[in-house]
């Protein structure tokens, strides 16, 4: 993993600062989703469900992980989400859904855009397009049962809405998106 330009100045080209941010939902807590979770962030609720928070905090995290990444988040301000779809902001724009199988508690974001439409941040549901189009699940998932399931929900989703599925780890998707300080409306 290499980032270019840290994510402070990032943030900072948008003109926002850690103390700006008002929730912070992690996909799950593996190592390459969780570094920025060491910056001051104060002002932020951290939404999660309980299986995760459980498992990241157990004395030995299953999957990849880096404790001392996420380790602030312990006595941050914390809403445990008890619902499979959880609506941050009470307008049906940015909804968190519960996607477990990867991790136990692994959630994906569904967010409604002005402009660009419907999107569905994957997280690690898929780690690449072609284990959707061969219908493969990777061998290191927490439960692959569940991974399996929680893909056929957010696949009907999918077709429901039209959203587009952006997957986190399709490095030739990745290229085409827009990066900071350029933004999504």
């Amino acid at each position: 993993m290499t980032m270019i330009k840290p994510f402070m100045l990032q943030l900072a080209e948008v003109g926002y600062s850690p103390a700006k941010i008002t929730y912070l939902a992690l996909s799950h807590y593996h190592y390459d989703h969780t570094p920025r979770t060491r910056m001051s962030l104060q002002n932020a609720t951290w939404l999660v469900r309980q299986d995760e928070r459980d498992a990241m905090f157990a004395d030995r995290a299953p999957g990849v992980t880096q404790p001392s990444s996420y380790a602030a988040l312990r006595n941050s301000r914390t809403l445990i989400i008890k619902t499979d779809d959880h609506d941050v902001f009470g307008d049906g724009r940015v909804v968190i859904k519960s996607a477990p199988g990867h991790t136990p508690g692994h959630q994906i974001l569904y967010v409604k855009l002005a402009k660009t439409g419907d999107v569905v941040l994957s997280g690690d549901l898929y780690h690449y397009p072609e284990e959707r189009t061969l219908n493969r699940v990777p061998t290191f998932e927490f439960n692959q049962d569940q991974t399996r399931a929680t893909r056929v929900t957010i696949e009907a989703l999918l077709k429901r809405t039209g959203a587009q599925l952006w997957i986190q780890h399709d490095f030739n998707g990745n290229a085409r998106l827009k990066k900071a300080p350029d933004y999504y409306e």
